[in-house]
């Protein structure tokens, strides 16, 4: 497996070359020279997930909004100017 690194800037550039290096391993997409995406082949990516239907399903989250429990204080802080000073 070859691990393929590429900026933001030659991603776009040329998305072809990028899905053909994808066939060999992971494309690795940074911006601002840190890693932020990942190019991977439709085939890889369910090997990785073990073949199951969505990222939601492996990480375990319910997407029943019964299970999510959210509390919000209001403030009562008056709205100030952004100091961009």
């Amino acid at each position: 497996m070859t691990i393929t690194t590429v900026s933001n800037r030659e991603f776009n550039l040329d998305k072809g070359w990028a899905k053909i290096a994808a066939r060999s391993g992971p494309v690795f997409i940074t911006d601002r020279g840190r890693p932020a995406h990942v190019l991977l082949t439709f085939e890889y990516y369910q090997r990785l997930t073990g073949g199951q239907g969505s990222i939601v399903d492996l990480i375990g989250l319910s997407l029943d909004e019964d299970d999510i429990e959210l509390e919000v204080t209001p403030s009562n802080d008056p709205a100030r100017p952004a100091d961009l000073g």
